[in-house]
């Protein structure tokens, strides 16, 4: 299963999550408090490995805009929340789904997008606020043709039960490898650890 650490913002952070396996390395670039600047992104990564890919998160951006960003900051992939005004970005495109019982439905039949990302429904900011989505109001059985990606609350502690439940492509964590609100270089390596792990049986 791959990972993806979000909310990256200094150099030891992306060096410690390359270092423990990260497969993506997510960079937000919407307002928020992990928001960082197209050239800092391009500057703590000049050193990553090309197979790791690098992801701007961006909410209900212009088209130009994320084209900007993805050229100052040498972005692979973006992930977007919120309103999708077009999905033809020189980059794959990751789109962000709320679990909220009622609109995901919908919003995965509008999308032609290869990856899924499923998320608690937005608070005071999209995407991120460290909360785990009600499981049973998503049915994933169903999706065949795309990359299942679960965020939302993930900590080392529950990784493996989301991974046995969903059998998704991969799993995303911000908040959940962050102590007072900073990335924790422990807590990043325990959950990379914790969501690799194979089950034994």
């Amino acid at each position: 299963m791959k990972v993806k650490i979000c909310g990256l913002k200094t150099k030891e952070q992306v060096d410690v999550a390359v270092a423990y396996g990260a497969d993506y390395l997510g960079f937000v670039f919407a307002k928020s408090k992990r928001q960082i600047s197209p050239e800092k992104a391009k500057e703590i990564t000049k050193n990553v490995p090309k197979e790791v890919k690098k992801v701007g998160v961006f909410v209900s951006p212009t088209q130009s805009d994320v084209e900007e960003i993805i050229q100052r900051a040498g972005l692979d992939m973006v992930q977007i929340h919120g309103a999708l005004t077009t999905e033809n970005f020189s980059v794959p495109l990751i789109r962000a789904i709320p679990v909220d019982g009622m609109e995901q439905e919908k919003r995965m039949e509008e999308t032609a997008a290869e990856f899924l990302l499923f998320d608690a429904p937005p608070k005071q900011f999209v995407g991120g606020n460290g909360e785990v989505f009600d499981w049973q109001q998503l049915d994933t059985s169903a999706i065949k043709t795309k990359k299942i990606i679960i965020a939302g609350g993930l900590t080392p502690e529950n990784v493996q039960q989301a991974k046995q439940r969903f059998d998704p492509y991969a799993v995303d964590v911000s908040s959940g490898v962050e102590t007072n609100g900073v990335k924790d270089s422990t807590k990043i390596i325990a959950f990379l650890k914790k969501a690799k792990e194979e089950d034994h049986v």
